[in-house]
C-alpha cells in the first residue's frame, strides 16, 4: 500500500512540475537611445538549452518555462552583453534595452588609421596603440609626426611643440582625457605637459571643426584619450622599457587596469625617463638632458543609464637648455650664429644646470553622465590644472644658483556640460556650455622683471552642433558657437615705452599711477569671437569625399598682449603688443579616399584665410645684463597659408606593405606680400614594412625621411655694428636663412613571445638617423647654435600581464 502511494505521489508531483514548465516568454529587444528592434540578438535563459534570436521586429519568444525566477542573456553584435532576471508567472511579456553605442560602455580596439570620430566632415587621423608605444621613450610631438601635415616646433630635442599644417601653440588645442590642457601653451619652447604614455590613441583634427572643444583652434586639435575599460571582471597591465644610446638613458613606463563586471573600474599609471647629454653627429650638446616624470590614476563606474569618472595626473619635467645658446655679448652672440659649431662643448653629463626649465603640473577631473531613455545623454565635467613653470638663468652670486629668473603658477578652474540628442538614426545634436576662471601669478622672488604680468582671465562659451544622414551615402554637419573672454591684468610698462607706443592716447582709462620710470596699468580687455563650421561627407563603395569649412576666432593670449623682457629658455627678448585684436580664420578643407584593391590613397587640400593673423619675428639683437640675445616682437597681419597632405599605402602581399606620406604648405603675409615665418619645409616619408606573423609575430619596418630646403621665409638679415681688433664695423646678422635639405634613415624591428596564456614579451630595437647625418631643422629655435640629433639606438622591452 505504501507503495503504491509513492508512486501515485511520483506521478502527480511530475504532473504538476510538467505544467509549471509550459509557460511562454514573448520579448522584445529595443535600442536604448531610439528604441529601433534589434535584428538578430541571441536570446538564451541562463544553465539551459533553451534559445531564440530576435526576428525584424526585434522580437522573440522562449518557450517550455517554469514559473518562478529565470536569468535571460542577450547579445547583439556592437552591444554589451545583457543579462537580466525575469519573474515568470504564466505567459509572460518583457522588453529589454541595450546599449548600441560602445564608446563608454566597452573596449576600443583601434584598427584603422583614419577615423571620422569627433567630426564627420573635417580631416581627422588617428595614432595606433603601437605607434605611441614606439614613440614611449620620445614626446607626444614626435609621435604626432606620424600623421601627415603634422610637424614639430623644437627648442633642441627634448621641447617639441606640435604644428598642424604650419600652426601651433595657441591655435592647437591638445585634449588629455577630456581635459583642455592650459598649461602655459603660448611659448615657443613650451611642450605639452602630457605623458605621452598615458594615452592608447591619438586624433588629430586638421581646423576648428569639432566646436565641442573650442572655437579657437585655428590649428586643430589634438585628442588624447586613455584606455577604455571594458565592463567585466578582468585585470590587466604592461611594463614598457626602453633604452636609447643617444643620451644614455632611457624610459620606464608601466600601467595597471582593473575592471568589474559591474562597472566598477580602476586604472593607475606611471613613466620615468632619464637621460643625459644628447649627441650631434660630431659633438655633444651640452646641457640638454631631461629628468621626466609622470603618473596618473583613474577611478569610475560605468553602467547602461549613468556612470561618472574621477581622473588625476601629475607631470614633472626639468630640462636642460643647449648651454651654447646663451651668450655673454653682442660680439660672442653674433661668432656663435655664423659658426658651424657651438661656442660650447663640454664632456657628457647627467647633470641639467642652468640655462634650464621645470615644469609641474597636477591635473585633477571628474566627470559624470547619464542616459536618458528615447533622447540622448547628458555629460557634466569640473577640472582643475596648476601649472608651475621655472626657468633658470645663468646667474652670478651662490643665492641665485638655486633662484629661477621666471617663476610662473597658473591655475585653471573649468566646468563644461552638454547634452547629446541622439534618439535618430539620422540625426545626432549636440549643445553645450563651458567656463573657465584663470589666474596668472608671477612670483616677484625672482628679482627679474616680470615676463608675463599678473592676470585673471575668465571665458565662458555656448556651442550648438549637428550632423544629419541624407540615405545611406550622404551626410551633412554644421555647427556654431560663441565665445566671451575677459583679461584683466596688472603690469608696469617703462613709462618712455608707454608712450612711444601711443598707449597713453589709446588707453588712459588703463593708467593707475607712475612710480619714477615705470608706469602701472589696468587693462582690462573684453573678446567677443563667433566660430562656425558646415561641411558634407559622401561615402561611396570605394571612396570618400569630405568637404569642410571652418570658421574659427582666437582671442589673443597673454603673451602675444603683455611680453617685455628675456624668455630665458627661449634665449630671446621678446616684446608684446597691447593693441593686437583676435584671428579670425577662414579654413576650408576637402579629402578625397579612394580604396582599390591593395591600394588605398587619401588626397587633402586644404586653404587657410586667417584675418588679423598674430606672429613672432626677429628684429635686432640686444646685449642686457644677463646676456646678449635676438629680440622677437609680435606683430598682427592679414595672411593666407595653401597647402596638401597625401597619403597612400600598398599592399604587395601578407608580408610586404608599403607607406607614403607628403606634405606642403606655403603661407604668406598678405600685407608685406612677403612669406610667413616658421612655416614647415615640404616633406616626404616613404616605409616599407615586412611582417610575418607566424614567426613570433616578427614585423620589421624601414623608413626614410625626406624634409626638402624651405625656400620661402621671409628675409630676416640687418646689420649690427661690432668691434673687429678694435675698429666698429657692421656684421651681417641672419636670423631667417634656412638650412638645406636632408634625408634621414630609421630601421625598427620587433617579436614577440609568449611566456603563458596571459603574458607575453616583446623586444623591439628601433634605430633613428642610422647613417649619423648633419643636419639642422628650420624648426627648430636652436639651429641657429648647434646641428640636430645623430644616430639614436635604443632597445625596447614590453611585457604584457
Amino acid at each position: 500500500m505504501k507503495k503504491y502511494l509513492s508512486v501515485c505521489f511520483a506521478l502527480l508531483f511530475a504532473a504538476l512540475n510538467a505544467q509549471d514548465c509550459n509557460q511562454i516568454l514573448l520579448g522584445e529587444v529595443i535600442d536604448f537611445h531610439d528604441g529601433t528592434p534589434l535584428f538578430g540578438a541571441t536570446v538564451t535563459v541562463a544553465g539551459t538549452d533553451i534559445t531564440a534570436v530576435t526576428d525584424f521586429n526585434g522580437k522573440f519568444t522562449l518557450e517550455g518555462l517554469c514559473n518562478g525566477t529565470i536569468e535571460v542573456r542577450i547579445e547583439h553584435p556592437d552591444c554589451v552583453i545583457l543579462t537580466s532576471k525575469v519573474t515568470i508567472e504564466g505567459n509572460t511579456y518583457q522588453k529589454f534595452t541595450m546599449e548600441h553605442h560602445m564608446e563608454e560602455l566597452g573596449e576600443v580596439v583601434v584598427t584603422e588609421s583614419r577615423i571620422q570620430k569627433n567630426t564627420k566632415t573635417a580631416q581627422e587621423q588617428l595614432i595606433k596603440r603601437e605607434t605611441i608605444e614606439r614613440y614611449s621613450g620620445q614626446s607626444l610631438g614626435d609621435a604626432l609626426k606620424e600623421i601627415s601635415g603634422v610637424s614639430s616646433l623644437n627648442t633642441g630635442s627634448t621641447i617639441v611643440k606640435p604644428v598642424i599644417q604650419g600652426l601651433h601653440s595657441s591655435r592647437v588645442i591638445i585634449m588629455n582625457s577630456g581635459v583642455r590642457m592650459q598649461d602655459q601653451e603660448w611659448g615657443s619652447e613650451h611642450a605639452p605637459n602630457l605623458d605621452l604614455n598615458s594615452a592608447t590613441s591619438l586624433s588629430v583634427i586638421k581646423g576648428a571643426a569639432a566646436l565641442k572643444y573650442g572655437g579657437d583652434a585655428i590649428g586643430g586639435i589634438i585628442i588624447a584619450e586613455p584606455q577604455k575599460i571594458a565592463i567585466k571582471d578582468t585585470l590587466f597591465g604592461s611594463t614598457l622599457l626602453t633604452g636609447a644610446t643617444n643620451g644614455r638613458g632611457g624610459t620606464l613606463s608601466s600601467s595597471l587596469v582593473k575592471g568589474y563586471k559591474s562597472g566598477w573600474n580602476w586604472k593607475l599609471q606611471g613613466t620615468l625617463k632619464r637621460l643625459g647629454d644628447f649627441e650631434a653627429p660630431d659633438y655633444t650638446l651640452s646641457n640638454t638632458g631631461v629628468f621626466e616624470k609622470g603618473l596618473s590614476s583613474s577611478f569610475g563606474y560605468n553602467s547602461l543609464k549613468y556612470g561618472f569618472d574621477a581622473y588625476y595626473s601629475y607631470y614633472e619635467n626639468e630640462i636642460g637648455i643647449l648651454r651654447a645658446s646663451h651668450i655673454g655679448n653682442v660680439a660672442d652672440l653674433i661668432r656663435a650664429l655664423n659658426s658651424d659649431r657651438p661656442l660650447v662643448i663640454r664632456d657628457f653629463t647627467y647633470d641639467i644646470l642652468a640655462p634650464k626649465q621645470k615644469v609641474a603640473h597636477h591635473l585633477a577631473r571628474i566627470k559624470a553622465y547619464k542616459r536618458v531613455a528615447g533622447v540622448g545623454k547628458w555629460n557634466l565635467q569640473y577640472d582643475f590644472q596648476h601649472n608651475n613653470r621655472l626657468e633658470f638663468d645663468i646667474r652670478r652670486g651662490e643665492d641665485n644658483k638655486n633662484r629661477p629668473s621666471l617663476d610662473l603658477t597658473l591655475t585653471t578652474h573649468t566646468l563644461n556640460t552638454d547634452f547629446v540628442y541622439d534618439a535618430r538614426p539620422d540625426l545626432r545634436l549636440n549643445a553645450g556650455f563651458r567656463g573657465m576662471y584663470q589666474t596668472n601669478f608671477p612670483d616677484p622672488a625672482t628679482g627679474v622683471k616680470r615676463l608675463i604680468p599678473d592676470y585673471d582671465r575668465f571665458d565662458a562659451g555656448v556651442f550648438m552642433t549637428g550632423d544629419y544622414r541624407i540615405g545611406d551615402q550622404w551626410l551633412a554637419e554644421a555647427g556654431v558657437r560663441y565665445d566671451l573672454t575677459r583679461i584683466d591684468a596688472q603690469k608696469f610698462y617703462d613709462l618712455d615705452t608707454w608712450q612711444e607706443e601711443g598707449y597713453d592716447q589709446k588707453y588712459p582709462e588703463f593708467e593707475e599711477g607712475i612710480f619714477g620710470t615705470e608706469i602701472l596699468v589696468n587693462p582690462v580687455l573684453e573678446y567677443h569671437n563667433f566660430s562656425a563650421t558646415g561641411g558634407i561627407r559622401f561615402t561611396g563603395d570605394a571612396n570618400e569625399w569630405l568637404l569642410n569649412y571652418a570658421l574659427a576666432s582666437r582671442a589673443p593670449n597673454p603673451s602675444e598682449l603683455f611680453s617685455d623682457g628675456l624668455h630665458h629658455s627661449a634665449a630671446a627678448i621678446e616684446i608684446g603688443a597691447l593693441d593686437i585684436t583676435s584671428e579670425v580664420s577662414h579654413k576650408v578643407t576637402a579629402s578625397f579616399s579612394k580604396t582599390a584593391g591593395n591600394l588605398n590613397l587619401n588626397i587633402a587640400p586644404y586653404f587657410n584665410l586667417i584675418n588679423g593673423f598674430i606672429l613672432l619675428e626677429p628684429s635686432g639683437l640686444e646685449e642686457t645684463i644677463r646676456g646678449a640675445f635676438p629680440v622677437w616682437k609680435y606683430r598682427q597681419t592679414d595672411a593666407y597659408m595653401i597647402g596638401i597632405d597625401i597619403d597612400a599605402s600598398y599592399q604587395y602581399s601578407t608580408r610586404w606593405r608599403s607607406t607614403h606620406k607628403f606634405a606642403y604648405v606655403y603661407g604668406e603675409d598678405l600685407d608685406r606680400n612677403v612669406a610667413l615665418i616658421d612655416i614647415p619645409a615640404a616633406n616626404l616619408m616613404n616605409r616599407i614594412s615586412f611582417s610575418m606573423q607566424e614567426f613570433h609575430e616578427l614585423q620589421i619596418n624601414a623608413t626614410s625621411q625626406l624634409v626638402f630646403e624651405q625656400t620661402n621665409y621671409p628675409d630676416n638679415r640687418f646689420e649690427y655694428p661690432t668691434f673687429e681688433n678694435g675698429v666698429l664695423v657692421n656684421t651681417t646678422v641672419d636670423l631667417s636663412t634656412p638650412p638645406p635639405a636632408c634625408h634621414l634613415l630609421g630601421v625598427d624591428a620587433s617579436v614577440k613571445f609568449d611566456l603563458s596564456e596571459t603574458s607575453a614579451i616583446q623586444v623591439a630595437v628601433i634605430g633613428s638617423n642610422l647613417l649619423n647625418t648633419r643636419y639642422r631643422d628650420y624648426l627648430n629655435r636652436q639651429r641657429f647654435f648647434a646641428d640636430d640629433l645623430g644616430r639614436n639606438i635604443q632597445l625596447q622591452l614590453k611585457l604584457n600581464y
